[in-house]
């Protein structure tokens, strides 16, 4: 995975790209900074709505930050996201972590 430095290059050539929004909260959330992760993760969504992966790891960082209400409400919208695209497995992994998160 590139360094956050190396995200944020990317970022800047294409501020709305969503997989490297994605790739930074993922980097982020990895360092504990949870505020960040989802900041990042909320900005990917914006850029893609219908990818529940990001409303699941989203949800994760949440979860590791002791912030469960949040994380659920951000599967909750995941699983409609995941819906919405027709992504089974994304539906799958994001009911299952519902399911750990009640």
């Amino acid at each position: 995975m590139p360094s956050i430095e190396q995200l944020e290059r990317l970022l800047a050539a294409d501020p709305n790209d969503a997989f490297t929004l994605y790739a930074l909260g993922q980097e982020f959330a990895k360092r504990g900074e949870t505020d960040k992760a989802v900041a990042f993760y909320d900005r990917s969504i914006a850029a893609n709505p219908d990818d529940g992966y990001t409303y699941f790891h989203k949800a994760r960082a949440l979860q590791a930050a002791g912030r469960v209400p949040d994380a659920i409400a951000a599967v909750k919208v995941g699983i409609a996201a995941a819906r919405r695209a027709g992504d089974n497995k994304a539906l799958n992994e994001l009911g299952g972590l519902l399911d750990e998160l009640e």
